[in-house]
C-alpha cells in the first residue's frame, strides 16, 4: 500500500514539475459501464456469461511533455461474473476501489493510447442465486492487481470518453485446491469523463 501511495505521490509531483506547452494539470471525474467476467470459472457444470456493472471515481492528468502525461485514478468498480447451474442463474458480484496509474501518449492533439498497472482492493464480494445471498469475500483475495489498456478521445476541452480493457495478473481465489485454475478479472470498460 505504502509502494503505491509513494507511486501516485511521485506521478503527481513529477507530471507538476515537468509539464510543458498542455494545460500542466487537470482534474476531473469519470464514470461509466463495465462488462465484465471471470476466467476459469466454466468449471463443474457452471456457465458463466459477462455481467454489467459501472465504475465511477476521480482522476488527475499531469503532463511530461506534449505527448506524453501520466493519469493516476481512484475508482470504485462492480464487477464480477453471471453465471448458470443446473437451471438455476445467479451472479457473483466484487466490487472494488480501484487504483490505476496510466502512461498516456497523445498520437494527435485529441486522440490517446494509454497503458498501466492497476491495484484493486476487494470491498465486498457475494454471491446471490435463487432469491439468496452469501458473502464469500473471505474465500476471495483481498487485492486484484492488473494491467490496463486502453484509449481516449477528448471531445472538448473538458469532456473525455474512453475505453479500456482490464487484465487480471492475480488469481481470486485466496487458497487454491488441487487441480484447481486460477480464475482471474477480465473487465472491458467505456467510460465518459469531465476534466476541470
Amino acid at each position: 500500500m505504502k509502494k503505491i501511495i509513494l507511486t501516485v505521490v511521485m506521478a503527481f509531483t513529477f507530471g507538476f514539475v515537468n509539464a510543458q506547452e498542455k494545460a500542466d494539470m487537470a482534474f476531473g471525474v469519470k464514470g461509466g459501464l463495465n462488462i465484465s467476467t471471470i476466467t476459469n470459472a466454466d468449471v463443474d457444470g457452471v456457465n458463466s456469461k459477462s455481467l454489467v456493472g459501472f465504475h465511477v471515481g476521480f482522476f488527475g492528468e499531469f503532463m511530461i511533455s506534449n505527448t506524453f502525461a501520466i493519469q493516476p485514478e481512484v475508482l470504485y468498480s462492480a464487477q464480477g461474473t453471471k453465471f448458470e447451474f443446473e437451471g438455476l442463474d445467479g451472479d457473483l458480484k466484487l466490487d472494488y476501489i480501484t487504483i490505476p496509474v496510466m502512461a498516456k501518449y497523445y498520437v494527435a492533439d485529441a486522440f490517446s493510447l494509454e497503458v498501466g498497472p492497476q491495484i484493486g482492493f476487494l470491498v465486498s464480494a457475494k454471491a446471490k442465486s435463487g432469491g439468496e445471498s452469501e458473502d464469500v469475500k473471505d474465500e476471495l483475495k483481498s487485492t486484484d492487481v492488473s494491467l490496463n489498456f486502453g484509449l481516449g478521445y477528448d471531445i472538448t476541452e473538458n469532456f473525455m470518453i474512453g475505453a479500456r480493457y482490464n487484465f487480471g495478473l492475480t488469481r481470486l481465489q485466496d487458497e487454491l485446491f488441487p487441480d484447481e485454475d486460477e480464475s482471474k478479472n477480465s473487465v472491458f470498460q467505456i467510460s465518459i469523463g469531465y476534466k476541470f
